[in-house]
């Protein structure tokens, strides 16, 4: 997905070159008490991640936006993330970062999980649209994938029981489930948005996918104005690559959310032009590609 996506992101970033960019007539308005420009720490990291951010650098030139950036060198295959970029994240509240390779085997964990437990980065958020110029074989996909990034499979306790025998654990909370629901309806109520969904596999895993219905279906009685549905996981998969416009926003566990969120991005044009980002609660910001443009500037008008 990220190759198909390649030849667009050149052919946006060769429209303008560098020179004409800064020579540009001024398009950000600042508002008394927006001068002093606000510090963002970036992490341009493996891929096409360079890529990606370095055109939001651009466009943030290009919009003189009060906003400067604080580059780190930070890879997949390091062993840890740098303390003095948790530091700078924490710091900044808003982090523009690109995609970190994680290497397949043993030895080296990945630094992606890593950041979302050091910062409490519970929510994932990925915006899946049709973009003007990209042909697609669907029309009117505008789909919001809402993850709980924190536990699920994803949580990290694996251990080997005998050899050849590998146990991993899948934990699932009330609290995170309950928690990422709120932000999904939330955000849907916020957006203008009607409709949550929530994906699961709870017919299998009663348990701890039940539990995580529950706690959708507890939260989704504050929002009356807001329709709720459910879906089993792999029935999602097919109704998704058949007819994605029939969904708005998608609230996940874990490792769902994960597989979900890039056959949505593969659908709408490939994962290297849909933006997305991380959320801690309060207010920390971890985002990636162009949602950082509209948190920093359009919301703040």
């Amino acid at each position: 997905m990220a190759r198909r996506s390649l030849p667009f992101l050149k052919d946006l970033l060769s429209r303008s070159s560098p020179s004409r960019i800064t020579t540009r007539s001024v398009t950000y308005m600042h508002r008394p008490g927006d001068g002093t420009p606000r510090p963002v720490t970036l992490i341009p990291g493996d891929g096409i991640g360079p890529m990606v951010t370095g055109a939001v650098e651009q466009v943030m030139e290009a919009m003189h936006a009060p906003v400067y950036f604080e580059k780190f060198e930070v890879h997949g295959n390091m062993k840890s993330v740098p303390q003095e970029v948790l530091e700078s994240i924490r710091k900044n509240q808003v982090c523009l970062k690109g995609g970190l390779i994680t290497p397949m085997g043993g030895g080296v964990s990945s630094l992606n999980v890593q950041l979302r437990k050091e910062l409490d980065l519970y929510a994932s958020l990925v915006n899946c649209f049709n973009l003007p110029g990209l042909t697609t074989r669907h029309n009117n996909v505008d789909i919001v994938v809402i993850r709980e990034n924190t536990e699920g499979e994803y949580s990290g306790l694996e251990h080997e029981v005998i050899p050849g025998v590998v146990e991993s654990l899948k934990v699932i909370t009330k609290f995170c489930s309950e928690r990422i629901a709120k932000y999904a309806f939330e955000y849907a109520y916020l957006n203008n948005r009607k409709t949550v969904t929530a994906v699961h596999k709870a017919n299998i895993m009663k348990l701890a996918d039940g539990l995580f219905l529950e706690s959708c279906r507890e939260v989704a009685t504050n929002y009356p104005g807001i329709k709720y549905n459910e879906i089993i996981v792999d029935n999602c998969c097919m109704q998704l690559v058949s007819k994605p416009e029939q969904f708005d926003v998608m609230v996940t566990p874990n490792l769902y959310g994960n597989l979900i969120a890039n056959t949505a991005a593969g659908i709408a044009g490939g994962t290297g032009v849909m933006p997305g980002g991380v959320m801690l609660e309060p207010s920390t910001l971890c985002l990636s590609k162009v949602l950082q443009q509209e948190m920093l500037v359009v919301n703040k008008y």
